[in-house]
């Protein structure tokens, strides 16, 4: 996870096919790899994204596509944005809920103000990169749709201002969308009257956002802290090794990235997953010999071994010395 990149989910080859697109004709036109999702997600920088934007636009060929992926919007899609703003009361708390964990996903940036009577949504951009027309709509029109599925109700906004320029030939079924014409302004934001922004949402779950929000804290907890990808990758070997789960994907699953992203950013810290994976075991190992009372097998089953044989080869390929040796010079200490 990263304030600076955007992180593509799995929902993204979802929404290609229900927009008839092909992702490897999108992938290619952009210039990125085709196995961008094998892994399921995929960070990009805000370059890469914004060419993969561009390049779904130019392949679909369509000046409504913005209407089409907000008409596509679905409560039962799991992403972690849709799923906080879903499980909500109201579309104003859905905003908040959103603003909060957006940073999560990229360095696009909500501001919401619930003024007296009115609630706007205010998007902001790193300064240096606009994003694509069809990308700014989209984020725009996302918000008209989560209103009306969220309410059951035909929910107009009061404005949507954007800084482009809307074709004239579509200019009518933007406005017939939005339910007012999309003005042109220099920054994008979207304005819904209070008493709209406030309806009831009857998806909401609030059962649900209990159980999910911790997660979602604990992540940005994460991110506020500047945690090393190395130090992340040891705290989740310490909980999956005795799963016997001591592999690439199931780290990078439980760190909510793909394994090329986890590859890439160790590569940056100067290290690899099968170091860091041999010095926690290393580390264990030596805290479970000098500080309990466990046998070989037991130690090797938390280290994730599937026999003893295998932790006594790994360990003295370590340490140069035997399980027993370490112990008894603890024991002698």
């Amino acid at each position: 996870m990263t304030s600076g990149n955007y992180m593509l989910g799995p929902s993204a080859r979802a929404l290609l096919a229900d927009l008839g697109v092909s992702l490897a004709d999108v992938l290619d036109r952009a210039r990125l790899p085709q196995g961008l999702l094998a892994e399921g997600t995929a960070e990009l920088t805000p370059t890469e994204y914004y060419a993969l934007w561009r390049a779904l636009a130019d392949d679909s060929a369509d000046e409504i596509l913005p209407i089409r992926i907000a008409r596509s919007l679905s409560a039962e899609a799991f992403d972690p944005p849709l799923f906080a703003a879903f499980c909500s009361p109201s579309l104003t708390v859905a905003a908040t809920r959103v603003a909060h964990y957006k940073r999560l996903i990229g360095p696009l940036r909500l501001a919401v103000n619930p003024a007296a009577g009115a609630t706007t949504i205010d998007l902001r951009w790193p300064e240096d990169e606009p994003p694509p027309d069809v990308f700014g709509l989209t984020e725009l029109l996302f918000w008209v749709a989560l209103a009306r599925i969220g309410t059951r109700a035909d929910v107009r906004p009061l404005r949507l201002s954007a800084p482009v320029t809307i074709p004239a030939a579509v200019r009518e079924q933007y406005t017939e969308y939005v339910g007012v014409p999309i003005r042109q302004a220099a920054g994008w934001s979207i304005t819904f009257a209070g008493r709209d922004a406030d309806r009831p949402f009857l998806t909401a779950n609030e059962h649900m956002w209990d159980v999910f929000e911790p997660e979602l804290r604990r992540r940005l907890a994460d991110l506020d802290q500047g945690t090393s990808t190395t130090e992340l990758v040891h705290a989740a070997l310490l909980k999956l090794l005795p799963a016997g789960a001591a592999t690439a994907t199931a780290v990078a699953k439980e760190l909510a990235m793909s394994v090329r992203t986890l590859q890439r950013r160790l590569q940056l810290e100067s290290t690899g997953f099968q170091l860091i994976l041999r010095d926690t075991r290393e580390a264990l190992a030596r805290h479970y010999l000098t500080s309990s009372t466990m046998s070989a097998g037991e130690i090797a089953y938390l280290l994730g071994y599937d026999d003893t044989t295998s932790f006594y080869r790994a360990f003295h390929l370590w340490t140069g010395e035997t399980p027993e040796v370490v112990r008894a010079g603890a024991s002698v200490s």
